[in-house]
């Protein structure tokens, strides 16, 4: 009985002498096609085998498949990075020439193979195009220091496919970039909102930004919070915080001085709030308003100067007022009549709050106080 012919330890597994032969004959074609066909033919033949190659084998395949594609066109390299881009084990300079050609070869690799290495990515992001850091972003287990490049370099387009993974982990200091850029662009609100491991200090940044319909996303959150989740994120944000709300009224510190002064004959009552505001007397009404609910001029300001009423009932309930007074409070500010037409709509906004999430909210929104920032504006 003949024997099998021999084949070299090297020869990659099913790669008879015959089979080998045409290969060899296919290399020395000058032809586009034939180099094409020898592609495909030694692409099939590295995933052929049920076995793992060689490190050999799997080298003499990376160099003759990366020179080949290296000489192809755009759409053959394509197809290429389709096959390889799910292999458990890759030829790994062709996988790199691959991840930095045009996004059309590229896509493939970037966001699925699992052969490429950290440094392979961050090649990749410190270096190419918006495209490429979009395919990146939207890889599984992405690590921090690949996030925080894209978070960096990357446009606002891509911030939000990134913040759409939530298997990317972001690091505290992108977390507040990525805050402070969608405090600018409402096309990233909800991405930022819906974002489940976004710190609880930094979303509640973003309460006096977003539509409505983003702020109860951010109400459902808090009122869901512990107590020790509350204080960490308390820490974090007393680290950041910067006065940024611009200077005071020029009547402020004749306000401040007024309101100390009745505050020294007794506790400031509703009937002297709603007396500031039937009077035109804002600034008082922002200066008596800021010390019975605890929230810093420029929170209380903001919340009455943009007819905040949603933000102003979280002020009130925490402060434990009346819902009658809020609901004054709520007429007088907007001073057009929709106020007395949509009573009973504010008054179930009022009721269906509760005071427990009110004021969890609330010590978000107080650190803006603690932190001195009325003191530097």
């Amino acid at each position: 009985m003949s024997k099998p012919p021999m084949t070299s330890p090297n020869t990659p597994p099913d790669a008879s002498p015959s089979k080998l032969s045409e290969l060899i004959a296919l290399a020395h074609e000058p032809s586009s096609a034939k180099r094409r066909e020898l592609l495909r033919e030694v692409t099939d033949l590295f995933f052929v085998s049920g076995q793992p190659h060689s490190m050999r084998q799997l080298h003499l395949f990376d160099g003759v498949m990366e020179t080949l594609a290296s000489e192809m066109e755009q759409d053959v390299r394509a197809e290429l990075a389709e096959r390889v881009a799910d292999a458990t084990q890759a030829p790994m300079n062709l996988l790199r020439s691959l991840a930095a050609d045009d996004i059309a070869v590229a896509a493939p690799v970037l966001t699925r193979s699992k052969a490429l290495t950290e440094q392979d990515l961050l090649q990749v992001v410190n270096t190419k195009g918006q495209d490429h850091l979009r395919a990146v972003s939207q890889r599984s287990g992405l690590t921090e220091s690949i996030s925080d490049i894209i978070v960096e370099r990357g446009d606002d387009n891509t911030l939000g496919v990134l913040l759409r993974n939530e298997s990317a982990p972001l690091s505290r200091k992108s977390a507040e970039t990525v805050v402070d850029r969608a405090t600018a662009n409402p096309d990233l609100h909800e991405a930022v909102i819906d974002r489940h491991n976004l710190p609880i200090d930094l979303l509640n940044e973003m309460y006096f930004v977003v539509e409505a319909q983003l702020r109860d996303r951010i109400m459902a959150r808090n009122a869901s919070l512990d107590v020790n989740d509350v204080q960490a994120a308390l820490e974090h944000s007393r680290k950041r915080l910067a006065a940024r709300d611009g200077a005071l009224p020029i009547d402020y510190a004749a306000a401040e001085t007024h309101i100390r002064h009745l505050q020294a004959k007794g506790p400031i009552t509703p009937s002297q709030l709603v007396g500031f505001l039937r009077h035109g007397e804002r600034t008082r009404f922002l200066v008596a308003l800021s010390e019975l609910t605890d929230v810093d001029f420029h929170t209380a300001r903001r919340i009455v100067e943009h007819k905040q009423l949603d933000a102003l009932a979280i002020c009130c309930k925490a402060a434990d007022f009346d819902r009658t007074l809020f609901l004054t409070f709520t007429v007088l500010i907007l001073d057009n009549g929709e106020g007395m037409a949509r009573a009973q709509e504010y008054g179930s906004l009022y009721n269906n709050l509760s005071r427990e999430t009110a004021q969890r909210t609330l010590r978000f929104w107080r650190i803006r106080r603690d932190s001195g920032d009325v003191a530097a504006a």
